[in-house]
Protein backbone atom coordinates (compact mmCIF):
# COMPACT_ATOMS: atom_id res chain seq x y z
CA UNK A 1 0.00 0.00 0.00
CA UNK A 2 1.44 3.37 -1.00
CA UNK A 3 -0.47 5.52 1.52
CA UNK A 4 -0.31 5.04 5.27
CA UNK A 5 -3.72 5.14 6.99
CA UNK A 6 -4.10 5.05 10.79
CA UNK A 7 -6.91 5.43 13.30
CA UNK A 8 -7.91 8.96 14.23
CA UNK A 9 -9.01 10.30 17.58
CA UNK A 10 -12.51 11.53 16.70
CA UNK A 11 -15.72 9.52 16.86
CA UNK A 12 -18.90 11.32 15.82
CA UNK A 13 -22.29 10.16 17.01
CA UNK A 14 -24.87 11.72 14.71
CA UNK A 15 -28.06 11.90 16.76
CA UNK A 16 -31.59 12.91 15.63
CA UNK A 17 -32.85 16.16 17.13
CA UNK A 18 -35.44 14.45 19.30
CA UNK A 19 -32.67 12.47 21.08
CA UNK A 20 -29.84 14.99 21.05
CA UNK A 21 -30.13 16.65 24.47
CA UNK A 22 -30.91 13.36 26.23
CA UNK A 23 -27.83 11.79 24.66
CA UNK A 24 -25.61 14.66 25.82
CA UNK A 25 -27.07 14.37 29.33
CA UNK A 26 -26.44 10.61 29.31
CA UNK A 27 -22.71 10.95 28.64
CA UNK A 28 -22.32 13.99 30.91
CA UNK A 29 -24.61 13.16 33.86
CA UNK A 30 -25.06 9.38 33.87
CA UNK A 31 -21.73 8.10 32.53
CA UNK A 32 -19.78 11.10 33.87
CA UNK A 33 -17.51 11.75 30.90
CA UNK A 34 -15.70 15.08 30.91
CA UNK A 35 -17.28 17.41 28.31
CA UNK A 36 -15.42 19.92 26.15
CA UNK A 37 -16.56 22.62 23.76
CA UNK A 38 -13.36 23.37 21.83
CA UNK A 39 -15.43 23.58 18.64
CA UNK A 40 -18.61 25.16 20.07
CA UNK A 41 -21.47 24.83 19.45
CA UNK A 42 -20.39 21.19 18.98
CA UNK A 43 -20.24 19.20 22.20
CA UNK A 44 -17.70 16.47 22.76
CA UNK A 45 -16.59 14.20 25.57
CA UNK A 46 -13.25 12.71 26.53
CA UNK A 47 -13.51 9.01 25.75
CA UNK A 48 -10.16 7.67 26.90
CA UNK A 49 -7.65 8.77 24.25
CA UNK A 50 -10.50 9.57 21.84
CA UNK A 51 -13.03 12.38 21.48
CA UNK A 52 -16.71 11.46 21.24
CA UNK A 53 -18.67 14.21 19.48
CA UNK A 54 -22.45 14.27 19.87
CA UNK A 55 -23.69 16.00 16.71
CA UNK A 56 -27.31 16.95 16.19
CA UNK A 57 -28.51 15.49 12.89
CA UNK A 58 -32.11 16.58 12.23
CA UNK A 59 -32.17 14.70 8.90
CA UNK A 60 -31.68 11.30 10.60
CA UNK A 61 -34.31 9.05 12.16
CA UNK A 62 -31.79 7.03 14.19
CA UNK A 63 -28.28 7.59 15.48
CA UNK A 64 -25.17 6.72 13.47
CA UNK A 65 -21.51 6.37 14.42
CA UNK A 66 -18.91 8.00 12.18
CA UNK A 67 -15.19 7.21 12.55
CA UNK A 68 -12.01 9.06 11.64
CA UNK A 69 -8.88 7.81 9.89
CA UNK A 70 -5.64 9.76 9.46
CA UNK A 71 -3.28 9.72 6.50
CA UNK A 72 -0.14 11.71 5.83
CA UNK A 73 -1.05 12.03 2.13
CA UNK A 74 -4.76 12.25 1.35
CA UNK A 75 -4.46 12.15 -2.48
CA UNK A 76 -2.40 8.93 -2.25
CA UNK A 77 -4.83 7.44 0.28
CA UNK A 78 -7.83 8.41 -1.86
CA UNK A 79 -6.20 6.76 -4.87
CA UNK A 80 -5.47 3.59 -2.88
CA UNK A 81 -9.04 3.44 -1.54
CA UNK A 82 -10.52 4.03 -4.99
CA UNK A 83 -8.45 1.20 -6.47
CA UNK A 84 -9.79 -1.04 -3.69
CA UNK A 85 -13.36 -0.17 -4.67
CA UNK A 86 -14.12 1.92 -1.58
CA UNK A 87 -17.15 4.18 -2.01
CA UNK A 88 -16.58 7.94 -1.65
CA UNK A 89 -19.50 9.84 -0.15
CA UNK A 90 -18.28 13.44 0.08
CA UNK A 91 -21.80 14.83 -0.31
CA UNK A 92 -22.76 13.52 3.14
CA UNK A 93 -21.30 16.59 4.93
CA UNK A 94 -19.43 19.59 3.53
CA UNK A 95 -15.80 19.82 4.67
CA UNK A 96 -14.95 23.19 3.19
CA UNK A 97 -12.84 24.41 0.31
CA UNK A 98 -9.27 23.14 0.38
CA UNK A 99 -9.89 20.53 3.09
CA UNK A 100 -7.36 17.72 2.75
CA UNK A 101 -9.64 14.78 3.32
CA UNK A 102 -12.89 13.17 2.34
CA UNK A 103 -15.70 10.87 3.36
CA UNK A 104 -15.86 7.15 2.61
CA UNK A 105 -18.10 4.30 3.68
CA UNK A 106 -17.02 0.81 4.64
CA UNK A 107 -18.84 -2.34 3.39
CA UNK A 108 -21.21 -2.14 6.40
CA UNK A 109 -22.11 1.48 5.53
CA UNK A 110 -20.23 3.05 8.45
CA UNK A 111 -19.03 6.54 7.52
CA UNK A 112 -15.33 7.35 7.88
CA UNK A 113 -13.58 10.68 7.52
CA UNK A 114 -10.14 10.12 5.98
CA UNK A 115 -7.99 13.20 6.47
CA UNK A 116 -4.54 14.58 6.97
CA UNK A 117 -3.99 15.41 10.68
CA UNK A 118 -3.80 19.15 9.96
CA UNK A 119 -6.53 19.17 7.31
CA UNK A 120 -8.39 22.05 8.99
Amino acid sequence: MAAKITGGINIAMKVPSHQHQETIAFYRDVVGLKPFTAKAPAIGFELGPNRLWIDEAPMLSQAEIWLELFTDDFPAAADHLAKAGVVRCDAIEALGEGFRGGWITNPANIIHLVREPDAW
